[in-house]
């Protein structure tokens, strides 16, 4: 796996090419240009605060900064597993004719939208500023996050991808199962809701709540909102702080990810030309 990395390095021109030819492309005579990116996350923030804040009534302040904070990540995984999903379709004509690492096309893939994240987390800083949210020491983690769900994000990037290319079902089944983990995600509710949950029995609440930490993604997008907004208010509902425990083991997890994906990867990726 050392020696695929550093052919990968090798090939870094190719890399940088790749992602901004897709950078390029997916705004190519578009007014608007990178905000595009934003409009859809922006729109969903909006639509879920008047939903939940007006019309069912929770009563957290500045309900939208703590939506966009977890739907901004949200949106980075999202988009990088789907756009990532058909990498290799996609190029099968360079795949066919040209060597190259092929772990670069889905890398590239997740690095464009990690700069689309990058300057997404600008505009939310902005927005948080606005809002006269005061500046936090724990903003210094953020760079930590960013890189360890970059890395859950390659990992599971490159295992569809792979997989795609022998199955094409798995796009379409990607985009299932990313529907169903938003809501097992704590992306429009807060993580602790599950413990003060009067609908769910007080003996399986704790159970409910370790659940979300089997996914790496609900401590990172946690910990997001933990780290860059003060802790909310809601009545009925207690703020408990970062535990630093679960946002290690949610680096752990995301490092094994990448590692087991990567590893998926190289022991198909010879065999793409031929499939294709």
């Amino acid at each position: 796996m050392l020696n695929e990395l550093k052919e990968v390095i090798k090939y870094r021109e190719l890399l940088v090419n790749l992602v901004m030819r897709d950078m390029k492309v997916r705004y190519k005579n578009s007014v608007l240009g990178f905000f595009w990116s934003l409009i859809n996350p922006l729109m969903q923030v909006a639509t879920i605060t008047v939903v939940f804040k007006y019309i069912l009534g929770v009563r957290i302040p500045n309900y939208s900064a703590y939506l966009l904070c977890a739907f901004l990540p949200w949106t980075f995984f999202q988009m990088s597993i789907l756009d990532a999903s058909s990498s290799v379709l996609s190029h099968a004509g360079l795949v066919k004719k040209t060597y190259f690492p092929r772990e670069i096309l889905p890398i590239s893939i997740v690095i464009s939208n990690l700069i689309h994240f990058v300057l997404a987390l600008v505009v939310f800083f902005i927005y948080l500023l606005v809002l006269g949210t005061p500046i936090l020491s724990t903003w210094l983690i953020l760079p930590v996050l960013v890189i360890t769900q970059f890395f859950l994000n390659v990992g599971v990037a490159l295992f569809v991808s792979s997989l795609n290319v022998f199955y094409e079902d798995i796009k379409y089944l990607a985009t299932v199962l990313l529907n169903l983990l938003f809501y097992l995600t704590p992306v429009i509710y807060m993580v602790e809701q599950p413990l003060f949950a009067h609908r769910i029995p007080e003996t399986l609440r704790p159970w409910v709540f370790r659940f979300y930490f089997w996914n790496p993604l609900s401590y990172l997008i946690t910990a997001y909102r933990k780290i860059l907004l003060p802790p909310f208010a809601a009545p009925g509902i207690k703020t408990m702080p970062l535990d630093y425990r679960y946002l290690l083991l949610a680096m752990v997890t995301s490092i094994v990810v990448f590692l087991v994906g990567y590893a998926f990867y190289n022991k198909r990726k010879w065999l793409f030309a031929e499939r294709l």
